[in-house]
């Protein structure tokens, strides 16, 4: 198969995949228990006025031509105006997506590093007290509802000991003073110029950046120790070592190589986990993202808001695997 076969193929699949994913999402709002129609007029209102906004919103045609108008919107950018805010649900989500973006990726980061370093050591010393104790710490982190443990970490590091700030990105002091330019607290409390604003900032990402990256780092941990272990039994781990290649040398030089393609994939999940997991973080932590968005609306009853925000995440999640797969085929010619 030549090369834009596969380029085309894989445009293809994905395409289909979003199609897939824009059905569900529809699927989901016109099977919904909830009437859209009586959140906009309310329980009072005449027979007449809901048919009359039924009709507005295209209620009272069939399902396939609802979801032609879906995707016709959906062209122009309109994922409809949310009962909870009064906005349209775009400009919403683009004031929130940065904060999920922000707080996913920094935990990432952090959670990659570490869970990496962590699988590679346990490998190492597979059997080693080291090595129960860092299975046990992330098997914690697979156990422990993320909700109970960002409760008891506000409680213990910022009510009791006071080492970080609270909930919300930034203390009112700061709320008003530093002009939102990317959305990124970090990168404008940066760019404002104000040290004070951009250590704020840092300190009150610290908690729940840690929980999410403490979550993701369970995972990374035990899926790179697995496929270290897995790799030290192959021949050429063999061959190295009888040309006196030390241990960690062949974990280095030559395990990591091979299983990149393994840690590429394991490190998208965790991402696009956190991505559309940071729910009861954000929740936890006053955090303005995406999560917390979709906990409102959730709770209002806002099928419009719900539909845009899981729209978003479905889109983020399957962009995110595609993207990986294609560095997983560039970086690993044994795929390819």
């Amino acid at each position: 198969m030549s090369d834009i076969s596969r380029v085309a193929q894989a445009l293809f699949t994905l395409l289909l995949t979003l199609l897939g994913l824009l059905l569900v999402t529809f699927s989901l709002s016109a099977f919904s228990p909830v009437d859209r129609v009586l959140q906009i007029v309310g329980d009072h209102a005449s027979q007449a006025t809901y048919e009359q906004v039924r009709h507005q919103l295209g209620l009272d045609q069939p399902l396939p031509l609802q979801f032609w108008h879906y995707l016709l919107n959906l062209a122009h950018g309109d994922l409809g105006i949310a009962s909870a805010t009064g906005q349209p649900v775009l400009q919403d989500l683009l004031s929130a997506f940065p904060a999920t973006l922000e707080l996913a990726t920094l935990a990432l980061i952090m959670g990659s590093l570490l869970g990496v370093m962590a699988g590679v050591l346990c490998a190492r010393f597979a059997g080693s007290p080291w090595d129960l104790a860092v299975r046990t710490f992330t098997l914690l982190g697979n156990s422990v509802p993320i909700f109970w443990l960002g409760l008891l970490m506000l409680a213990l590091f910022y009510a009791r000991l006071q080492w970080s700030a609270g909930p919300g990105r930034l203390d009112d002091i700061y709320q008003y003073t530093v002009t939102p330019q990317t959305g990124f607290a970090l990168v404008d409390t940066w760019l404002s110029g104000d040290s004070a604003a951009f250590k704020n900032a840092l300190s009150h990402l610290l908690l729940p950046v840690s929980l999410l990256a403490y979550y993701s780092l369970a995972s990374i941990t035990r899926l790179t120790r697995s496929a270290c272990l897995s790799e030290m039994n192959k021949e050429y781990i063999l061959l190295a070592r009888a040309k006196g290649a030390g241990e960690m040398t062949i974990l280095l030089r030559h395990v990591l190589p091979n299983i990149r393609g393994t840690l590429l994939t394991v490190i998208a999940l965790a991402y696009t986990s956190m991505l559309e997991g940071a729910v009861l973080t954000e929740t936890v932590f006053s955090w303005p993202g995406i999560g917390r968005y979709l906990t409102t609306a959730l709770f209002a009853g806002d099928t419009t808001a719900i539909m845009g925000g899981t729209l978003v995440i479905g889109v983020c999640f399957v962009l995110i695997n595609n993207l990986t797969d294609l560095l997983v085929r560039l970086t690993d010619p044994r795929v390819r």
